[in-house]
């Protein structure tokens, strides 16, 4: 194959579907960590929030260990199916299982209870991230183009949604069912033991496939050199890695952003349930405003990318879409909306979609920026790093699940939440003070990420010229490039 043939390959629409698709597995993991399952172990099981939000916690803390080791080792892994694919495939396998185990919990003391969610769930992140890091970093070695990687991650952050979002109304609409004892439809433990099985299967088939898809490209990537370092060595060699200025300014907005997220995802459902009182198959309906969000960010994310570069337009879409996502809420605590409004649920489901659109769009922009910044880093270190940045990359989804559940058990804590709440039974004035917590909250946590966000240095002018030193180099060198160039 010629190198025109191969650069045209690597960036052919087959090869995006194929990358893309693997993210469906941690859409469904992320998805199930951020909707669900604070009120599976807090409503269904009668764990205290407090306490999910702080087991989801402790694994967030095993995360910021393991993902930058497990991003350095993709990074220098050689073997004869390359860096990433190895890492891939073991991952398929201890992902569906222990995902499994997660919806199908013994039904133990509450102190037994909180300790075997602690350890099947640092299990399930542990293997998710096995297989995300090192199929996330293959888009810096797949294009080199600003916004190409864009594309790249366009589909890939589709996937994701669409995967976490089709499993998603699967559990609202099809398992979290009501039935001769459950009343409520999200009170069903039975449901969710039917989701896991199910969500399970469409991880291990994910993981698989997609890792296939992109097996044939092995040869035309990097390979890393052989290097004989210590422990102490290799995590000074990492620590300076990662202290990189514009991945420093991109982690820690994201992670404002995050925890926003976070919040959002897990705390709507009580939302949703117990402002609004809407029942389990309304919340599959609005489910589907997001479908249409994810497919329209999906469409805009590359056009304003090349309009106006990807930090303006992320905090611009950022800024707007949350402003609108988070309206209708403002306008019940106001006493404008109410519930059993006959246009509630078509006024919700326009907000969500079109906030939806621009917050997704948003964050499509944010992971290619992290991919922007691997040349950056080369230019400084010498090194090709993209495992370890995708590894911050893995930890700040992460932190969404984990901080946000972490956050929303507090909020629901210091509210006075009942653990045992019935809808339309809890005293109003704690699910006033509650939803009017949450607001306050996820607006200052976006607003600071918004004034982070500003600082990043890397722009298109910036990334291209980066890419022109960085061939430059290998040109002096007298070496040819270690991939096609596309």
């Amino acid at each position: 194959m010629t190198a025109k043939a191969t650069a045209q390959e690597l960036t052919s629409l087959r090869t995006k579907l194929f990358y893309g698709f693997g993210s469906v597995a941690y859409g469904v993991k992320d998805n199930g960590f951020q909707t669900i399952l604070l009120p599976f172990y807090n409503l269904v099981l009668h764990l205290p929030p407090q306490w999910v939000g702080a087991a989801i916690a402790i694994a967030l803390f095993f995360d910021a260990f393991i993902d930058p080791i497990i991003g350095h080792i993709s990074d220098n892994l050689n073997t004869r199916w390359g860096r990433r694919h190895p890492l891939m495939y073991l991952a398929a396998l201890p992902v569906s299982i222990s995902y499994l185990l997660l919806w199908n919990p013994p039904h133990w003391s509450k102190e037994w209870l909180f300790g075997y969610l602690i350890v099947v769930a640092i299990i399930v992140r542990t293997f998710i991230t096995f297989y995300e890091i090192p199929s996330s970093a293959l888009v810096p070695e797949l294009t080199e183009k600003y916004d190409e990687r864009t594309s790249f991650l366009s589909y890939r952050v589709f996937f994701a949604w669409y995967g976490g979002l089709g499993m998603s109304v699967l559990a609202f609409i099809i398992f979290l069912t009501k039935d001769a004892t459950h009343k409520v439809g999200q009170l069903n433990e039975a449901g969710y033991s039917r989701y896991g099985l199910t969500a399970a299967i469409v991880m291990l088939c994910a993981i698989l496939i997609s890792a296939w898809g992109t097996h044939k490209f092995i040869p035309f990537f990097r390979k890393p050199e052989t290097r004989q370092m210590t422990l102490g060595q290799y995590a000074l060699e990492m620590i300076k890695t990662l202290t990189n200025r514009a991945f420093l300014v991109l982690f820690i907005a994201a992670l404002f952003f995050s925890l926003a997220t976070g919040l959002v995802f897990a705390l709507t459902f009580y939302i949703n349930t117990y402002f609004w009182l809407l029942p389990s198959s309304t919340l599959g309906v609005l489910t589907l405003a997001t479908f249409i969000a994810v497919f329209f960010s999906f469409v805009i994310a590359v056009p304003l990318s090349k309009r106006f570069g990807k930090k303006e337009s992320a905090i611009g879409m950022f800024a707007l879409g949350a402003a609108i996502s988070v309206l209708p809420l403002v306008l019940g605590l106001m006493g404008v909306l109410s519930p059993g409004a006959s246009y509630l649920v078509p006024l919700l489901f326009v907000f969500a979609a079109v906030g939806g659109s621009l917050t997704i769009g948003s964050s499509i922009m944010i992971v290619s920026m992290i991919a922007d910044v691997v040349e950056d880093s080369e230019l400084r270190t010498g090194r090709r790093s993209e495992g370890l940045f995708f590894a911050g990359n893995s930890f700040i989804q992460k932190s969404a699940s984990g901080l946000g559940l972490f956050g929303s058990g507090l909020v629901l804590w210091v509210v006075g939440f009942p653990v045992d709440a019935k809808p339309g039974a809890v005293d109003p004035a704690i699910v006033h003070n509650f939803a009017l917590t949450y607001l306050v909250i996820v607006l200052v946590l976006y607003g600071i990420g918004f004034l982070i966000l500003g600082q990043f240095p890397i722009s298109r002018a910036s990334h291209e010229e980066n890419v022109r030193r960085l061939a430059g180099e290998v040109a002096v060198a007298g070496e040819g490039p270690p991939a096609p160039t596309v």
